[in-house]
């Protein structure tokens, strides 16, 4: 009997690791997803590939569905790789609670969580030619290429 009470906890504490791997970690970053290599590819090639769990699923199948006018650019793909891309985006999507609600015009930089995140960066810092607009993560975030925001590894440019 403690045979089968020690394995019963084992496999309820392994399948409890599992599910918080999948959450957001103790200090509020998304967990990283390895990027899929099309999404790197495709997406890239224009801007940061955003981690997947910065949206929620409906925004990242809005902003599938309007490819041919991304945010100013045509940045469509063929039919193959758009049905790639959103099962991808969609089952990595962000679903805790800081990402949960849709924000306006699908864009990060006006979630609130975002806004929650970097009201202390004065409004001069986004149009340093180094920044250019809140969307270049990587201009603060030197490790925002590998899907890591901690605070630590911000260093904003003069």
């Amino acid at each position: 009997m403690k045979r089968i009470k020690h394995r019963v906890g084992l496999a309820a504490l392994a399948v409890f690791a599992l599910a918080s791997s999948a959450w957001a970690d103790g200090e509020g970053r998304t967990a990283r997803v390895p990027l899929l290599p099309k999404y790197q590819q495709e997406c890239a090639a224009c801007h940061l590939a955003y981690p997947p769990g910065m949206l929620p699923a409906a925004s990242w199948q809005r902003l599938m569905t309007q490819l041919p006018q991304h945010f100013g650019s045509d940045a469509s793909v063929d039919p193959a790789t758009l049905k790639e891309l959103s099962a991808w985006l969609g089952a990595n999507a962000g679903t805790y609670k800081r990402v949960r609600e849709e924000p306006p015009q699908d864009r990060i930089t006006r979630s609130a969580w975002f806004v929650r995140k970097h009201d202390e960066v004065a409004a001069a810092t986004w149009k340093l030619p180094a920044v250019k607009s809140a969307a270049n993560c990587a201009a603060c975030h030197t490790r925002a290429d590998q899907g890591d925001f901690n605070e630590r590894y911000v260093r904003i440019p003069r």
